[in-house]
């Protein structure tokens, strides 16, 4: 019998062609996995093996942050440039990460109080608050916060990012100034409004927003834009609710080790919204 009509369970032949001597660019050479590999190092030693479990969710979520970011980045650049479609598939892309990083968080819910407080101690006072492309996130959706850019004065690149980007028209501002070159009346304070400062809800906009909803096919691509940030939020808030959740059944009510108030400020931030007209049209309109 051949390696080729090997029964099932036997010995798999190597595909024909396929590289196994010195290559000019291997598989982990090129996504540098020796230092991805290398980079988990647990600070409470060998035998708690809970902790890696801790490392890697927060590293793998910021890797997915980043390309997060980098999707809003070019869904920006995108709106302004009124090339809609390669936009809305920037946005698809973010939703799709969005679910993973939700789905994240059931991981890191299989470590228990005692299992946590086996190296709690020996994290001093780093917290996933410090996450700076998480804040920088939050700015790109209108969430600023000039106070958040000092929190970062120990790490000079990390502010240099969030200052330029607090410096930036958000999504929502790009999107807003979309829909003014549409013609749609948008209000000139809106469109000139100070991008440095957090979105604050502009009751205004609903008369902008209401047509778009009241016959969306007239309105499509502006429908369809509204309805994807709408999507990118409700995810978001899901990815808060279920840090709350995580964080409330592994340490309860206690602070955070960065010196947050833990479950309190991230009930909070569940009252954040980055795009209120979407949701505050709801109730006005008469279909």
């Amino acid at each position: 019998m051949t390696d080729d009509e090997a029964p099932l369970g036997g010995r798999r032949p190597i595909e024909e062609g396929s590289v196994t001597q010195k290559v000019e660019l291997s598989y982990g050479r090129y996504l540098h996995l020796d230092q991805i590999l290398g980079a988990q190092h647990p600070v409470s030693g060998p035998d708690n093996h809970d902790e890696l479990l801790f490392i890697i969710q927060h590293q793998t979520s910021e890797l997915w942050l980043k390309l997060v970011l980098s999707e809003l980045t070019f869904a920006r650049r995108w709106i302004a440039a009124d090339s809609i479609g390669p936009a809305l598939k920037a946005l698809a892309r973010v939703k799709h990460v969005q679910h993973q990083l939700n789905e994240q968080w059931s991981v890191l819910a299989t470590l228990t109080p005692s299992e946590y407080a086996g190296f709690r101690s020996r994290l001093g006072t780093s917290s996933g608050f410090q996450s700076w492309q998480y804040r920088a996130v939050e700015f790109i959706l209108g969430n600023k916060s000039e106070a958040m850019v000092e929190l970062f004065g120990h790490d000079p690149e990390a502010q240099e990012m969030l200052t330029s980007l607090m410096a930036q028209p958000t999504l929502y501002d790009e999107f807003l100034r979309y829909l003014s070159r549409r013609s749609y009346p948008v209000p000139d304070f809106v469109l000139g409004r100070d991008v440095t400062q957090p979105w604050s809800f502009v009751p205004e906009l609903a008369e902008v927003l209401a047509p778009i909803y009241q016959t969306p096919a007239d309105h499509w691509e502006a429908y369809e834009t509204c309805e994807e940030l709408v999507d990118v939020e409700d995810n978001f808030q899901l990815w808060r609710f279920r840090h709350l959740s995580t964080v409330r059944r592994t340490i309860g009510e206690r602070s955070g080790t960065g010196g947050s108030a833990g479950i309190a400020f991230l009930r909070r931030a569940l009252e954040q919204s980055f795009f209120p007209e979407l949701y505050a049209l709801r109730s006005e309109l008469t279909l």
